[in-house]
């Protein structure tokens, strides 16, 4: 995605995406208010845009629902050529501040904001993983569990 997303910005294209997951019984909910939520934005933000869904993977108990938003950049110009970093979107940080509440109010989880969240016997183990596999804490630090 990290290169579909470059390409897309060198056209003035805004390509945000992230991954959450539910249970079965709240994806109908989630998927509603995200598309619904997402789609605001686009009509307040720049006008229009489109919303994608798919399944990154599925579980017995429910689905990862990867959300893809591509919409025009206002205003924007096209990036020089041979440019290699992005340039800050004040309007993507907008967005991806509204999707969180949209997405936990729907009963789902995001990457960010897990820290404390999972039940104690898995902390307990995760963190006994992450204590032997990487002692220097480098890997997501305070992203599952609290930084040390």
């Amino acid at each position: 995605m990290p290169y579909q997303r470059d390409a897309l910005a060198r056209h003035s294209v805004i390509a945000e995406t992230f991954e959450t997951a539910c249970t079965w019984d709240t994806f109908e909910t989630l998927h509603r208010a995200v598309t619904e939520a997402a789609r605001q934005a686009m009509r307040e933000v720049t006008g229009t845009g489109v919303v994608t869904c798919r399944f990154t993977h599925v579980y017995p108990d429910g689905p990862a629902p990867y959300f893809g938003v591509y919409a025009p950049a206002a205003g924007a110009a096209p990036w020089p050529s041979g440019t290699t970093s992005r340039p800050r979107c004040p309007r993507r940080s907008r967005r991806r501040a509204a999707r969180s509440p949209t997405t936990t109010r729907s009963g789902a989880t995001t990457a960010r904001g897990t820290t404390g969240s999972a039940p104690g016997p898995f902390a307990a183990a995760l963190s006994a993983a992450k204590t032997a596999l990487d002692p220097a804490g480098v890997l997501n630090p305070g992203v599952l569990l609290p930084a040390p």
